[in-house]
């Protein structure tokens, strides 16, 4: 029996390759690790079992060729699991009540491990993807913040789009996935127009912002108490949009900004978070937003190795004693 103590266990899909390059890293200092994507493993041969009684738990995760013992689990990296959508072979009804139950079931097993250090822990990641709870936090913890209007109602974003002097922006609040003719197309932050504005507005909450006159574009990768600055020059609005055209160097985060983002952090009990910020040319950082599970691997070679690196000594080290 592999019982693997110590592990550190990786919650993501098979195709990510972002958790790679940690797992590399983790390698090389023979850091035993368990990968294992729950929504897929858990119906296609892996097992997990867990028991509760007073005075102390259990629990085993079986996977091909090994077992390990979840109350010895070092740590967890929430990365890029796959949902939970059920076995392939049932549909309608069984399907959605398999997977609400793999959910509540297998995702309540693998967020309370007795013993492991989250990064980050999923609730946690979940509660900080909210746009309101990262605009609310960035504004407690001094950030500058461009003035926001979350609202249905086609008179109050009107009303405040027409009052920005340098105009407004329109993003979605959550990156839900979205067609157009069968075929994927992503919503892009943009420039509106109070005559862009339709009654559509009361359909849902639409997040409308300040244009922040920006000179460039700023990433800061936090890992714990360790962060990571890129510049980011792009001629999109929405950098993301054309990856290709943008280019990226190395930057000090300013001492102010340093401190917001440790008490964000804090606050939303993260390990790890991606800031986004717009940069005017006088040197002010305006906060856009943070996402507790971002992408970081599309930065320059040196920064992704750097925070490869950090992640590793995160996962390595455990939960603090």
């Amino acid at each position: 029996m592999d019982d693997r103590s110590g592990s550190v266990l990786v919650l993501t899909n098979p195709l990510d390759a972002t958790a790679d390059a940690v797992l590399r890293v983790l390698a090389e200092r023979r850091v035993p690790v368990v990968r294992l994507d729950p929504g897929t493993d858990l119906h296609t041969g892996a097992s997990l079992t867990a028991a509760y009684r007073t005075g102390g738990q259990r629990g085993t995760l079986r996977t091909v060729g090994r077992d390990v013992d979840l109350s010895v689990v070092r740590s967890v990296w929430v990365r890029r699991a796959s949902p939970y959508e059920g076995p392939s072979e049932l549909d309608g009804q069984d399907r959605r009540f398999a997977a609400s139950q793999a959910l509540w079931g297998a995702g309540g097993i693998l967020a309370s491990l007795p013993a492991a250090h989250y990064v980050n822990h999923p609730w946690a990641n979940r509660a900080a993807e909210y746009k309101p709870t990262q605009l609310a936090a960035a504004q407690r913890f001094g950030f500058l913040v461009p003035d926001t209007v979350i609202t249905n109602s086609e008179d109050e974003a009107r009303e405040f789009v027409a009052a920005q002097a340098c105009g407004a922006v329109y993003k979605p609040l959550w990156n839900t996935p979205y067609a157009v003719g069968g075929r994927p197309h992503a919503v892009w932050v943009r420039e509106v127009d109070p005559a862009d504005l339709t009654d559509a507005v009361s359909v849902c909450p639409h997040l409308f912002q300040a244009k922040v006159p920006k000179a460039f574009d700023a990433r800061v990768t936090a890992v714990g108490n360790r962060l990571f600055g890129v510049r980011i020059d792009s001629p999109d609005l929405d950098w993301r949009r054309r990856q290709d055209r943008m280019t990226c160097t190395p930057i000090d985060v300013p001492e102010p900004v340093a401190r917001s983002v440790a008490a964000y952090l804090g606050q939303l009990r993260l390990v790890y978070g991606a800031f986004d910020f717009a940069v005017t040319a006088s040197g002010a950082w305006y906060f856009l937003e943070s996402n507790p599970n971002g992408q970081w691997a599309w930065q320059p070679a040196g920064t992704t190795d750097a925070i490869a690196h950090a992640l590793a000594d995160q996962l390595q080290k455990g939960r603090d004693t």
